[in-house]
């Protein structure tokens, strides 16, 4: 993932399948989140082949709104392609990401902001989830399992609300599932990660395209792939060049 030379300082990826309703609100809401931090900014919606009228109402708000561009994928590839597709055209020196929901909370933001003061990326916790029983059960044991198998200390992985340093994004790989490891990832690779509360907001409009099915036993499996990548990456500060003139 190559790193390009911009002025923008704030870019926020917004991954998208089936929330029209959901666009327009939430663009308000970033935009003024991210006007009150004084820095230059754009917003980045990826599309996944949404069969409602999602990537209509996002060409239409762009007509009016040059900081937002539309990426739109040629199938449905699911939230972690999204993500990355994203990652990948992204301007700014530090890249969000978030859900389309409004379950994230733009003013949040400025919290992010800080932490990443001594940090390389800062990860959202939802400490009050507004979700269905199935919703958290779920996250709750692939969570515990996680943190039997892993042990990385990263307490919400299914949060995508996260803050990043664009050099960092260099580190990544795209694979199905991606977004919920991208902290040991980071952390694999020598990055600062750290961890803070955001507000979870309940869904409003729309609906969860995840439950057990999809949530869990597949992310279980990705469980097992990560502990197999932590132990065949190559580990960082891996080599110092040579002073030829001190020998």
């Amino acid at each position: 993932m190559a790193v390009v030379e911009s002025s923008i300082e704030l870019t926020v990826v917004v991954p998208c399948y089936n929330e029209e309703e959901n666009i327009e609100p939430l663009l308000i809401e970033l935009e003024t989140a991210l006007r009150a931090t004084g820095k230059t900014f754009e917003i980045i919606y990826v599309d996944d082949c949404s069969t409602d009228q999602s990537l209509r109402r996002l060409c239409d708000a762009a007509k009016r709104r040059p900081h937002l561009r539309i990426l739109k994928h040629t199938r449905n590839l699911g939230e972690s392609a999204a993500i990355f597709s994203g990652y990948e055209v992204a301007r700014g020196a530090i890249v969000f990401s978030m859900d389309a929901d409004l379950q994230n909370d733009p003013a949040d933001i400025p919290k992010f902001l800080e932490g990443l003061k001594e940090a390389d990326a800062v990860c959202g916790v939802r400490a009050r989830r507004q979700d269905s029983l199935t919703k958290k059960l779920s996250s709750r044991i692939a969570n515990k399992v996680r943190a039997l198998l892993l042990k990385d200390n990263i307490h919400d992985a299914g949060c995508t609300y996260r803050a990043i340093r664009r050099e960092a994004l260099a580190q990544l790989i795209a694979f199905r599932g991606l977004h919920r490891f991208i902290p040991t990832i980071l952390r694999c690779h020598g990055f600062r990660v750290t961890e803070i509360p955001v507000n979870h907001r309940p869904r409003t409009r729309g609906y969860s395209k995840y439950g057990i099915g999809n949530r869990l036993w597949v992310g279980i499996l990705d469980i097992i792939g990560m502990m197999w990548y932590r132990k065949r990456h190559f580990p960082p500060h891996r080599a110092v060049e040579i002073d030829v003139e001190r020998l």
